[in-house]
């Protein structure tokens, strides 16, 4: 059987040699190359249409011919729409909130979701196949069945319009909770047997040697947990609404919603709220995709 190579894969050079293999190539990179471009084409579409003025985005550009066409391309790549709406927005207060939003949920994913993991894979108390259980049956269940509830209890413990039920309910995830459980199953328990030896308790132990072995799924968690954070909308906007501390989803609803507001500005506005979470794929794509593969196969 053959093995592959991370540097050079499946295929080899010489295999292109037979006509065969080099035309399922071909035809398989074009499938890919197309299949791209759709997935790219909404994004570039958006970002493109920012650069264009209210006219041209909804009638186009008129010819020599008096008639108006529908352009891909801006007329021009001025950035000064763009600002303007940044401006008028303000968003930069919005980004803050949201960026608070998304560094409480993604210390409590790990944290929370990591120690109950721990408590279950390892330590093991009495019951621990229970609360399993339970937590594996919440997955079964809509996430909106629970809205209402929550909600109700956030309104009865007083904490409409701040951060912390916000952080709590994105930190709490049963998803999170079983690849956390898969990785640790999956840890040397020699490691974790030579520290107890050393007189190291539970919580220093998970806080001192378990936690900083599992960078690789502390990531998988923290970019799932960032992604629904930055993105989420009905919780922040029941939590958070009409205070000073709406997220940029929130304030991107609000804005939509306005009268006064133009079409072309709320595509640009669109275009704000989801720089972050390009820019977190760009970075980090080669840790999201090695590490969900390393997390999906030890699960």
């Amino acid at each position: 059987m053959r093995t592959i190579d991370q540097n050079h894969g499946l295929i080899r050079s010489y295999d292109l040699r037979r006509p065969g293999v080099k035309a399922g190539y071909t035809v398989m990179y074009a499938l890919l190359t197309v299949v791209a471009l759709v997935c790219l084409m909404p994004l570039v579409w958006v970002i493109l249409s920012g650069f264009k003025d209210q006219k041209e985005f909804l009638r186009g550009v008129q010819a020599a011919d008096k008639r108006y066409y529908v352009r891909f391309l801006p007329q021009s790549f001025s950035t000064e729409g763009y600002l303007e709406t940044w401006r008028t927005m303000k968003y930069f207060r919005y980004y803050v909130n949201s960026f608070i939003v998304v560094l409480g949920a993604t210390v409590a994913a790990v944290l929370c979701n990591g120690l109950l993991a721990y408590g279950i894979s390892r330590l093991k108390p009495r019951g621990h196949k229970i609360v399993l259980a339970l937590v594996m049956a919440s997955l079964m269940l809509p996430a909106t069945t629970s809205m209402a509830p929550l909600f109700m209890n956030i309104m009865k413990l007083g904490l409409h319009g701040s951060f912390l039920p916000l952080w709590l309910a994105f930190g709490a995830n049963a998803f999170y909770l079983v690849l956390f459980k898969s990785f640790y199953d999956e840890m040397p328990g020699s490691l974790i047997e030579a520290a107890r030896l050393d007189g190291a308790g539970d919580v220093s132990l998970f806080f001192r040697v378990v936690l900083p072995l599992s960078m690789p799924i502390n990531i998988v968690i923290a970019i799932y947990a960032v992604n629904a954070a930055w993105s989420d909308f009905l919780l922040p906007y029941l939590v958070l609404n009409n205070t000073v501390r709406e997220t940029v989803m929130v304030r991107l609803f609000t804005y939509r919603s306005s009268d006064r507001i133009k079409e072309i500005e709320v595509i640009r506005a669109i275009v704000f709220s989801i720089i972050p979470p390009i820019l977190l794929f760009v970075i980090f794509q080669r840790q999201i995709t090695q590490n969900v593969m390393a997390a999906g196969i030890k699960g």
